[in-house]
């Protein structure tokens, strides 16, 4: 089985130099290959790809900006193995990372897999607190961070391997992002692909963000989520919309102060002490901890208010998607 990596990339060489520098010491004794995707990047990574050429097997391509999506397609369709890898350009890949895809693969073959993601140790102190936010069970991030049933996993594109066989038939990517991952997921499952989860799969998912960003981005994954529920309503789920509803409650609960009814207050306060101890002891770091704590309330603020503005627009109102939410769709 021909592995080939598939890494989309838009103006960030130093992450490839770091992606690269990873896969140069892998363990993994067969032969794989690497497909950089530049998306239509200013500011390229030729020169880095270019370093790594006599230690590792690279194709290099530039095209014209059309998004993650459709980039991780152009790769595919260029590539020469049966197996496809994908990964983001922020991610630092462990030694015995496609040593561990072969072992499941060869364990327990599926045509689709995802694999969780890992705080390193060099990241900064939001970078972990986030990554809490991203993985813990006590957040919606819990599907990342192996709690989710591993026969029903949806991957992340950050950390998922796909067959050639599955992207011909199932054709790849959508063009909405975010959203694209759990709208293939849930095309295979359809298309009668069995998907799993590889739990010591992992990649340190650096995500370089700030609070800003990763505003807009939960803002997105909100947006999309009654997007991808118009689409696939059989695998509609009544969790979707509890960030919804954690942030009406807390605002319910501020206005019941009035007539000083506390014990609503009380139980949002109890349970970002949780987070607070939890994501201390987990990091072993108070700062960490109240970072967390702040990370959390943004996640939930920001997906929230997205799933509401996009349920009001999608499904109420019965606006197209694309019509509602341009800026979640790109053209090919």
């Amino acid at each position: 089985m021909l592995f080939s990596l598939i890494i989309p990339v838009y103006n960030r060489p130093d992450e490839i130099e770091e992606l690269l520098a990873g896969l140069a010491i892998q363990d993994y004794k067969d032969e794989f290959e690497i497909v950089i995707i530049e998306d239509g990047s200013t500011i390229t990574c030729s020169d880095v790809a270019d370093a790594y050429r006599d230690r590792l097997n690279i194709s290099y391509y530039s095209k014209q900006n059309s998004g993650p999506g459709d980039s991780r397609n152009y790769g595919m369709k260029k590539a020469r193995g049966d197996y496809f890898i994908i990964l983001d350009s922020d991610c630092l890949i462990p030694p015995g990372y496609l040593t561990g895809v072969d072992k499941n693969l060869k364990e327990c073959y599926v045509d689709c897999f995802g694999g969780p993601d890992a705080a390193y140790d060099s990241f900064t102190d939001i970078q972990k607190a986030i990554n809490f936010t991203m993985t813990s069970f006590l957040t919606t991030g819990g599907i990342r961070g192996k709690s989710e049933k591993i026969e029903k996993f949806q991957p992340r594109s950050f950390n998922m391997g796909i067959s050639k066989k599955a992207f011909e038939v199932s054709g790849g990517f959508g063009n909405i992002h975010p959203g694209e991952d759990p709208d293939l997921s849930i095309r295979l499952w359809k298309l009668g692909f069995e998907i799993r989860l590889f739990k010591d799969c992992y990649v340190y998912h650096k995500r370089r963000i700030d609070w800003k960003k990763f505003y807009r981005q939960v803002n997105k994954f909100g947006k999309a989520r009654p997007i991808l529920d118009l689409w696939h309503p059989e695998y509609r789920k009544i969790t979707f919309m509890f960030p919804s509803l954690f942030i009406i409650g807390l605002a319910c609960s501020l206005i019941l102060l009035l007539i000083n009814v506390q014990f609503f207050l009380y139980l949002y306060i109890l349970y970002f002490i949780l987070l607070l101890v939890v994501s201390s002891v987990i990091n072993k770091s108070f700062k960490i901890g109240i970072l967390s704590v702040f990370a959390a309330f943004i996640q939930f603020y920001g997906y929230g208010v997205g799933y509401l503005a996009s349920f009001l627009r999608i499904r109420v109102i019965g606006k197209k998607p694309q019509k509602a939410f341009p800026e979640l769709f790109f053209k090919s």
